[in-house]
């Protein structure tokens, strides 16, 4: 059972291994949204998530027989590195089985507390049924990412730092991929006020909690597919479901391109470095159909590698019209593409990238294709670049960047 006396328990325990993460108000969020909106930071914990929470508290929970087998788990990651560094700090052997597909940075981290690695499977629930063979093989304790009371505990002790720090707090919302976190939280927060209304926010591709709820009962997705790797699982926890059926008010799915959004807003409004899944809180702020309510949008995590943040960035600007790529047709004849540049300084435009071609027509002198990639200011400093160009005589087309 999920009880205050334990959730106040693992409150003093986790102290232990977490760092404070304040709330932060988010002004730009707050008039984005027309509520007040507060960060729960927990991108910051010592391990880049909250997953730390969990694991630590759930070791605590552990006879020594059990510690002494050695701990396995697995994870996409984040859940890796809480384990690992939580046995570390008890000096326990950790397994950590993760998902092939796991982002680098996320594997190093979980060797760097001292845990063997094990890479196998396509994605979590793949990964999760080696990790049970392999505890029934070696006799490991297993310890479920998600799907267990006492992690879920650890996890709501988030929620008891938020009622601390902000007691009239009307709607938090915190991510889902199996439901621990939104177990623990939705738990500990309807006991502490049963007004509040909790919010659970899946990635649309890996909607296993919203199908499930609309079931009726655990749902297993046939597959998954979102940049959200933290959260992209098949199928919500079994012991969990009927506490998340019982306390969550509400389910918001966001689609990939609405994180790519949220991910530049972080970093350019509070910079601040937050995962896929960690951003999903703050994707939904914009589904939310109310005004003027006391919001915390929990921030899971912020174990990013430096390519998958490149690729957002870059998918950003473009998706934010930031950057462009318009191809025109002109005479190959001398003067031509100064005068498209021209056009385009003019307008204060900064070409970043050109590609000429003489060889789209056989008849070089009635056309070439100029392919000009741009910054710009956003929709409406692109619109006035393509207009000036059509002023000047030309026939600009919009394609795709290709950086």
């Amino acid at each position: 059972m999920l009880t205050l006396e334990k959730f106040e328990e693992a409150s003093e325990i986790v102290q232990r291994v977490t760092q404070e993460t304040k709330l932060i108000y988010s002004q730009y969020l707050s008039a984005q949204t027309g509520n007040k909106v507060f960060l729960k930071p927990e991108n910051m914990q010592v391990t880049g998530a909250y997953k730390i929470r969990g694991a630590y508290y759930k070791i605590s929970t552990l006879s020594e027989e059990e510690k002494e087998h050695g701990l396995i788990t697995a994870s996409a990651g984040n859940h890796a590195q809480g384990v690992a560094y939580a046995a570390k700090e008890y000096g326990v052997k950790a397994v950590i089985v993760m998902p092939t597909t796991t982002p680098l940075i996320k594997v190093n981290r979980t060797k760097s507390y001292g845990a063997e690695v094990v890479l196998y499977g396509n994605d979590y629930d793949e990964a999760c049924a080696h990790a049970y063979d392999l505890a029934e093989r070696e006799g490991y304790t297993f310890i479920h990412p998600f799907d267990d009371l006492a992690v879920a505990t650890g996890q709501g002790t988030i929620a008891m730092e938020i009622f601390k720090e902000l007691p009239l707090v009307e709607y938090i919302l915190v991510p889902v991929g199996g439901g621990g976190l939104a177990t623990g939280v939705s738990a500990l927060a309807k006991m502490l006020n049963p007004k509040i209304q909790v919010i659970g926010v899946e990635p649309a591709g890996a909607n296993c909690l919203q199908e499930s709820f609309m079931e009726g009962k655990v749902t297993t997705l046939p597959h998954v597919s979102t940049i959200a790797d933290g959260t992209a699982v098949r199928t919500p926890g079994e012991k969990l479901f009927p506490y998340l059926q019982e306390n969550l008010d509400d389910i918001i799915t966001v689609e990939d391109d609405e994180l790519i959004v949220a991910f530049l807003d972080m970093v350019e409004n509070h910079k601040m470095i937050v995962e896929n899944s960690g951003l999903l809180t703050v994707a939904a702020l914009k589904h939310l159909t109310f005004q003027g309510k006391k919001v915390v949008s929990i921030l899971s995590g912020g174990n990013m590698d430096v390519i998958t943040m490149a690729s957002v960035v870059q998918h950003g600007l473009i998706q934010r019209d930031r950057i462009f790529t318009v191809s025109v047709l002109l005479p190959d004849k001398p003067g031509e593409l100064v005068r498209v540049a021209s056009i385009i300084a003019e307008e204060q435009g900064n070409v970043i990238k050109l590609d000429h071609n003489q060889f789209v027509s056989t008849n070089r002198n009635a056309a070439v294709e100029l392919k000009i990639t741009l910054e710009a200011f956003g929709t409406e400093h692109k619109s006035r670049i393509v207009e000036a160009l059509k002023k000047n005589g030309y026939r600009p087309k919009l394609i795709r960047p290709n950086l």
